[in-house]
């Protein structure tokens, strides 16, 4: 039976989980998004970072279709050709021995803190506590919740799961002093997205590498939005060259299909029959789509072109900032946020939406610019100039 889309849509079934524009999103195409009522938008957000090659890319709509006609699913009881090929692509990539795929970051997130607590209750007379940071964000399962640091979280949904130990940021000896005879790992983002694109200096995570290292912990880096090729390279980890025991990726490596991995080491890869898994991880519709990404986005031109491109937007966003009077610039990449001097994030992101820009504001003085890795530089001019129009309309109101 075919069905007709055509006709106005209705939103009113959704159930209410945050503020949304009244808009319903009917089509896209590389940078550019179209509503229902036919007007397109230039997307900077790209489903948080998800659309790696831009919407509808046809390096993910012909893996698709590939595959659609092979096999779609064969459980997961067995192995499928597309798993093997995409764990063999991201071991050799990351220097990580083993790979466990699954649907969304918070799921790969707990799948890496579950590999922590076996590794510990094995390795470590029975370690299970995790030390985590101020203002991270490691996905909304309740364990995760539990692991994070958002503020407006802490007394939701309690009781929340035990055994996090929470840290500030940028304190070593913090760090060295939360850990005990109980800990089983560190965990963090090397860029902390969600707090509003807040890197980790490259120094402080190989002195986080050389304090695990030294106490005999774990170190796992929750890379779902800074990974495949978002800062310039595969991993964040590799610009401050250092290698984590445990790694997570998402977002970006499905450039738009449900698709995470978590990475671990060989030696910490202790899972036994029956404490992991997941009805649709790893299935081969998913898998082909993510080897036909991290096929293109690995190759070193494709990352040489994002960080140019990236220092490109940087520099533009700078020239907004001296002359709007607002602060820094930070990110890596094409993870990017301008501090703003005032709470006036989400009246630029509306100004912006009514002039066809799509932007985010993860906090109340801070922008979020996160558009496809493969973004063109006219791209990226037309997004400053309406960039620039919002935050004059937003001046003068």
């Amino acid at each position: 039976m075919m069905h007709n889309y055509a006709g106005a849509v209705s939103s009113g079934a959704v159930m209410f989980l945050a503020p949304r524009p009244e808009k319903v999103f009917v089509r896209g195409e590389g940078a550019w998004l179209y509503d229902d009522s036919g007007r397109r938008y230039l997307d900077f957000v790209q489903g948080w970072a998800v659309n790696s090659l831009g919407h509808s890319s046809p390096i993910v709509r012909d893996a698709l279709l590939t595959q659609a006609t092979r096999v779609i699913n064969v459980g997961p009881g067995y192995f499928n050709e597309p798993m093997c090929r995409l764990a063999e692509k991201l071991s050799c990539l990351s220097g990580l021995g083993r790979v466990f795929f699954a649907n969304s970051g918070a799921e790969a997130n707990e799948g890496a803190v579950k590999l922590a607590r076996k590794w510990g209750s094995v390795r470590r007379s029975g370690a299970y506590e995790i030390v985590v940071f101020d203002h991270a964000f490691h996905g909304r399962t309740l364990a995760m919740m539990s692991a994070s640091g958002k503020p407006h979280w802490k007394d939701l949904f309690e009781p929340k799961v035990p055994g996090f130990v929470r840290v500030v940021r940028d304190d070593i000896s913090a760090v060295r002093n939360a850990i005990g005879p109980g800990t089983a790992a560190v965990m963090l983002e090397p860029i902390q997205g969600e707090a509003g694109v807040v890197p980790f200096s490259e120094s402080y995570l190989r002195e986080i590498r050389s304090l695990t290292e030294e106490l005999g912990v774990l170190l796992i880096l929750d890379e779902i939005q800074t990974g495949i090729g978002r800062t310039g390279r595969m991993f964040c980890f590799e610009h401050a060259g250092i290698h984590p025991d445990i790694v997570t990726v998402g977002k970006g490596i499905g450039g738009g299909v449900p698709l995470t991995a978590m990475l671990a080491r060989e030696e910490v890869c202790l899972f036994e029959a029956g404490e992991q898994g997941g009805t649709f991880n790893g299935n081969p519709l998913m898998t082909a789509v993510g080897l036909a990404v991290v096929g293109e986005v690995s190759r070193p031109e494709f990352l040489a072109r994002v960080r140019e491109n990236g220092d490109y937007l940087a520099g533009q966003l700078s020239a907004v900032s001296i002359e709007s009077g607002f602060r820094e610039v930070r990110g890596m990449g094409l993870l990017l946020a301008l501090e703003l001097n005032q709470p006036i994030a989400p009246n630029i992101v509306e100004a912006a939406l009514d002039r066809g820009l799509l932007i985010n504001g993860p906090r109340p003085s801070v922008l979020r610019f996160m558009p496809a890795l493969n973004v063109t530089r006219e791209e990226i001019d037309q997004m400053i100039a309406i960039l620039r129009e919002s935050i004059r309309a937003v001046g003068s109101s």
